[in-house]
């Protein structure tokens, strides 16, 4: 079964679950990575971002409230003002030149500019009891999950949950890759970014970002696999989507031998390097509230917005740069 059709009827069936599903548009392109490459302008590469309008170049930790310094969200729950980056896809003509490809908004999110759609979940997204008790991210948390250098399966290996999915239609859900698709797809390709649900219960942040947070030590978070000593606080589990919307260029001739038209914004040909960025900003304890209200998808304790109202979130740009053309440093 599709997932949206999965989700309609759970919908109906099962509303006693702790699982959120919401739209954000986009905040902002820019050059811009407060936590890889903290106060640079331009920072190494190009991002799309959502989420609260105090976003910038240097947001430290622990005197930056991202739930203060901000006056908007571009998501549809008003108490989240986290914010949430991934690269930005490009397309690469044979003539060398490319072409920023853009996003698409996912059925009954029509009408959003840009953007993705973001999961929180107790459980497994099939698993319509959503069972599990997990804790909230605190202010301060962040995170990095994947990494922008790898070229590689093998190196890839290390994020088994983030892929890519070749998209008939806007149902498609299976199969996923970790490497870029290497077909034309008739839906477009959708990024899926799953963060690590295991803390280790004391650091917010680590050197890396990565550190302080863990997969499952066997199985999966939605098998259901248990978190490592080392990292014993389970999390909710963080799944973004973002549906690049690559018809325009689907010509055969780009898909020879293996080969395809699509770049990440680092330069990376391969997919390989697919990672994104997470700071939680929720207001309060609204987020614990939400996992803990026994509901699903909607929200009855949060209070949504218009999608007229996300799309007017935005942030100035700061970085003065051609982001239709270029795509590296």
């Amino acid at each position: 079964m599709q997932w949206h059709r999965l989700i309609a009827a759970l919908g109906l069936f099962a509303p006693a679950s702790a699982l959120l599903r919401f739209g954000c548009a986009g905040l902002t392109v820019q050059r811009l990575d407060p936590l890889v490459n903290p106060g640079m302008k331009p920072s190494t590469h190009l991002h799309q971002i959502i989420g609260g309008d105090s976003f910038n170049a240097s947001m430290p930790q622990g005197t930056h409230d991202l739930v203060s310094r901000s006056t908007c969200t571009s998501c549809q729950f008003t108490e989240d003002f986290s914010n949430y980056w991934t690269a930005v896809l490009f397309y690469r003509a044979k003539n060398g030149t490319f072409k920023r490809v853009p996003q698409m908004a996912q059925a009954g999110m029509e009408g959003t500019q840009g953007g993705m759609v973001v999961y929180y979940m107790s459980d497994a997204l099939f698993d319509t009891a959503q069972r599990s008790d997990v804790t909230a991210f605190k202010p301060g948390f962040r995170m990095l999950v994947g990494d922008s250098t790898f070229r590689n399966r093998e190196q890839a290996r290390k994020w088994r949950q983030l892929t890519y999915i070749c998209m008939e239609n806007q149902g498609t859900r299976a199969p996923e890759s970790i490497g870029f698709p290497t077909r034309p797809c008739p839906g477009g390709i959708m990024a899926n970014h799953r963060f690590p649900t295991c803390w280790d219960g004391r650091n917010l942040d680590s050197p890396n970002h990565q550190d302080h947070v863990a997969y499952p030590e066997s199985g999966t978070f939605e098998s259901g696999g248990p978190c490592p000593s080392t990292h014993p606080v389970r999390l909710p589990q963080i799944l973004l989507e973002t549906v690049w919307d690559t018809r325009a260029f689907n010509d055969p001739a780009g898909f020879v031998g293996g080969q395809q038209p699509f770049v990440w914004s680092n330069g990376d040909s391969t997919g390989y390097s697919n990672h994104a960025d997470y700071l939680f900003g929720w207001e309060g304890d609204s987020l614990q509230r939400a996992m803990d209200g026994h509901t699903y998808v909607s929200a009855p304790m949060l209070t949504p917005q218009s999608i007229a109202l996300q799309n007017r979130c935005k942030v100035p740009d700061v970085v003065n740069e051609d982001i239709d053309s270029s795509y590296q440093a």
